[in-house]
Formats: C-alpha cells, sequence, structure tokens
C-alpha cells in the first residue's frame, strides 16, 4: 500500500518540508533524522528537470513519503518548461514516488496528470493558491468540489489572509469537510495565518508545510518550531515521533 496514503488517513498530523535538488543526498538525511514526515520535492526549483536527474533525486530521499510538485508560475512556481514537458515529467515520477501535486488551473494536462498517478497508486493532491486574499465561502467551496470531481484524493487550498475572519473562513472549510469525509489540506498564508499551521491539523487538514533554511511561503514557520509545536499540542504526533526516533 501506498505509505502516503497510509499516513493521510492515520489521523495524526503530517509535517512536510520542501526541498530542491542541492546536496539531495545529506538533505534526505537531515530530513529524516529530524523526524520530517513527508519530503517535498521543489521540482519546478531544481536547477535542472530532465527525467534522470530529478529520479535521481527522488531516490536520494527514499527514505521518506516523497510528494513531487512541478509547480506552475500562474500559482507561485519555478516551472519555465513547457505543459508538454511537465505532463511528462509528471508520468516520469508518478511511479516512483508517493504522491503528486498538480493545479486545478492546470487544466491542460490536469485529466493526464491524474489518470497517470492513479494508474500508479500514487496520491494526488489537486491545488489552488491564492496569494492575494481569501475567497469567499462559496468560491472556495466550489474549488473544492471542482477538484474532487477531477479525481483529486486530496484537495489542497491555500490562500492569503489579512484578519482573523479570513482565518475563520478557511476553518470552516475544514469543519464541512469532517462531515463528508473530504480530505482536505488548507493553508492560511501571511502573518496572521501563521496559527494555521499549528492548528489547522486539529480541524483535519492533513499535512502541514515547514522548512529548513529559508521559507517557500508568506507566513510558514520553520521545522523546529512547527515540530515542537506539534509534539506539544498532538499527543499522537509526538508518541509516533518518540516511536520513530
Amino acid at each position: 500500500m501506498n505509505s502516503m496514503r497510509a499516513l493521510l488517513d492515520g489521523g495524526i498530523p503530517l509535517v512536510a518540508v520542501s526541498f530542491d535538488d542541492d546536496e539531495a543526498a545529506l538533505r534526505a538525511e537531515e530530513a529524516k533524522a529530524a523526524g520530517v514526515d513527508v519530503a517535498e520535492l521543489r521540482v519546478d526549483r531544481f536547477s535542472r528537470t530532465g527525467a534522470d536527474h530529478v529520479l535521481a533525486q527522488v531516490e536520494a530521499f527514499k527514505a521518506l513519503p516523497i510528494l513531487a510538485t512541478l509547480r506552475s508560475t500562474r500559482e507561485g512556481g519555478e516551472w519555465a518548461g513547457t505543459e508538454e514537458e511537465r505532463l511528462e515529467l509528471f508520468r516520469a515520477l508518478a511511479p516512483r514516488v508517493d504522491a503528486v501535486d498538480i493545479e486545478l488551473s492546470s487544466r491542460e494536462i490536469l485529466s493526464e496528470v491524474i489518470a497517470a498517478a492513479h494508474g500508479n497508486d500514487t496520491v494526488v493532491i489537486v491545488s489552488y493558491h491564492n496569494f492575494e486574499f481569501t475567497p469567499s465561502t462559496e468560491e472556495l467551496q466550489a474549488v473544492i468540489d471542482d477538484a474532487k470531481t477531477a479525481g483529486a484524493d486530496v484537495v489542497k487550498v491555500s490562500a492569503m489572509v489579512t484578519s482573523e475572519s479570513d482565518v475563520r473562513r478557511l476553518a470552516s472549510l475544514l469543519l464541512r469537510a469532517g462531515e463528508d469525509g473530504t480530505r482536505l489540506i488548507v493553508i492560511a498564508m501571511g502573518e496572521t495565518g501563521a496559527v494555521s499551521r499549528v492548528f489547522f491539523p486539529a480541524l483535519g487538514s492533513r499535512i502541514t508545510y515547514s522548512f529548513f533554511g529559508t521559507s517557500s511561503a508568506p507566513g510558514q514557520l520553520d521545522f523546529s518550531e512547527t515540530f515542537g509545536l506539534l509534539r506539544k499540542f498532538y499527543p499522537d504526533f509526538n508518541q509516533r515521533k518518540i516511536v520513530e526516533m
């Protein structure tokens, strides 16, 4: 069984850390020793994106569940190739990773990426990012419904917040999802939304994202801080780490 799928359904928060291809083997050892749950490989930020190079980085992180992300520029990423090239790389990655992240807005290749992933028992996170504001509840729910219809195993919603009401609006998505079993990752970006990184998992957000070194998104907490807070507030998470480490 896909190890990522089992973790997502385990009811315990997961911490993902994003990595590029700089000193991958060293970073992979560091991540494993530190207690990282998921290694997100930000392939769009790799120095080279040829399949051989990318798959070598995947091999370096094989001791951890791997999430492969090839983020488009329209949603804050750095993918510089064509959509056809991105699709082919997703197809190459699908048998070798535990999960992939594809934006809902990537309509040209969305269905094919999902089909490639599902053909290899790979989890599909269909994501939506808004770096300007938090849309209305109705708009966000429409995004979630659209992503589920497309075939998402997990829907990721990440929006910039400027007020506590924005944070509550995003939290309400998790409360609603808990009623119908929808797997969500919800992130409130920005300084006001930092609370979401630690407490949205209590409402059912499946993964919280952190970093070593330099933050990759507004409002992220570094790994050591995130890890410590999760161990403090989530006894099951703490117990899992005691067993693992």
